[in-house]
């Protein structure tokens, strides 16, 4: 018994406030179940009766921030209770962005997010612009390159697979070993099975964005007022990085499978599909930039905003330069519009499992801990 005591003793002295505060927001919510059909949270939060760090955190993540909640309650401010589970669990979420990401001493990146982002991301572009523009001759750098292998007359082949090789593949594997630890940590691996029917359930979940209706009207993004604005915008900007992440993979194809060397024409199927991503990207990462400055700040973790404008602002920069880059590819510019882009590219792999790009991953794993959960309490 007194081991007992020691370890929960130790457990609640370790606890930040953010938790400390989830905890007694959804002591309340369970209580009251007024919001119980805005999303996914609350008939999960119902299956509990305590809620221990793992559970705070596998909710905090299956939150998708509509805010309904926020303007449905009330206990919300300026009732003493003072409930305010948007903001907190932002709050927890962030702090498991950083608890599980990999390397651990890189975690302090969450710290400060924000201002990492932008420092890393005008470094790593200044730096290949740099050097491109010391070891390629003016003639090559600033000449007019056309046809197939245009690109590769200023930057190598070579060079450009080994850094986003060494970059995406570092990228992808720190957000896997973060992922990991985040459903260990969280105690996922004991909700069940991963059956093939809760998997499916997941995936539409996640795809469809569905707990961004807020219940079947959308968020509250703004203030009271239901809209589906928010649901649409990451949806043209998650679509648009998948349709670019196709056009790359065509692309790869294409050179390696039948040697076909870029830059490919305006109608082949990786242009239009880069093309098509970028613009979905620059619409769904501008319209999200903008629906954070006009949001009600009230239900808003504020101290976050500095990493989520610098991630939005980076998607929309790797876009834009890459439709520039597309538009400008026969002129005498594209030698410098091809190292920006690159160099905008090799900073977003870096940046991944150090931004809230990792919310996509936690997210994903949260509704397929919370399938599964909820298909085992209707047997």
């Amino acid at each position: 018994m007194p081991d007992d005591l020691s370890r929960i003793a130790a457990q609640a002295a370790a606890e930040t406030e953010a938790l400390r505060e989830a905890r007694r927001s959804f002591e309340i919510c369970n209580a009251c179940r007024y919001c119980e059909g805005y999303c996914a949270v609350f008939p999960a939060m119902g299956l509990r009766r305590e809620f221990d760090k793992g559970d705070l955190t596998h909710l905090a993540n299956l939150c998708h921030g509509c805010k309904g909640c926020y303007y449905a309650c009330q206990y919300a401010p300026p009732h003493p209770f003072a409930v305010n589970l948007p903001k907190v669990l932002a709050e927890v979420r962030a702090e498991s962005y950083a608890e599980h990401a990999w390397p651990r001493p890189l975690a302090r990146l969450f710290e400060r997010n924000g201002t990492v982002v932008a420092l890393a991301a005008a470094l790593v572009t200044a730096l290949l612009m740099l050097g491109v523009k010391l070891f390629t001759s003016p003639e090559v750098l600033y000449g007019v390159h056309t046809g197939e292998g245009a690109f590769y007359r200023v930057i190598s082949h070579g060079t450009m697979v080994l850094l986003g090789g060494v970059t995406f593949g570092f990228g992808v594997l720190a957000m896997a070993v973060g992922a990991v630890r985040y459903w260990r940590a969280t105690g996922s691996a004991r909700a069940g099975r991963i059956a093939p029917a809760p998997l499916a359930e997941a995936a539409h979940d996640a795809l469809t964005l569905r707990n961004l209706d807020g219940g079947g009207h959308g968020c509250n993004d703004r203030d009271g007022d239901f809209t589906q604005v928010k649901r649409r915008l990451h949806h043209a900007l998650f679509y648009g990085f998948l349709l670019c992440f196709a056009a790359t993979s065509l692309g790869t194809l294409y050179h390696y499978g039948f040697g076909w060397q870029a830059p490919y024409g305006y109608l082949s199927l990786p242009s239009l599909f880069g093309t098509s991503g970028g613009i979905l990207m620059c619409i769904g990462a501008g319209g999200l930039v903008w629906l954070k400055i006009v949001q009600d700040p009230e239900p808003v973790a504020r101290r976050l905003l500095g990493g989520e404008y610098a991630l939005l602002i980076l998607l929309f920069l790797v876009a834009a330069s890459g439709l520039v880059l597309t538009a400008f590819r026969g002129t005498s510019a594209m030698g410098m519009l091809l190292a920006l882009h690159i160099g905008l590219v090799l900073a977003l792999f870096l940046l991944l499992p150090y931004s809230k790009f990792v919310h996509g991953i936690y997210r994903s794993l949260a509704l397929l801990r919370n399938a599964i959960e909820m298909r085992r309490a209707q047997r």
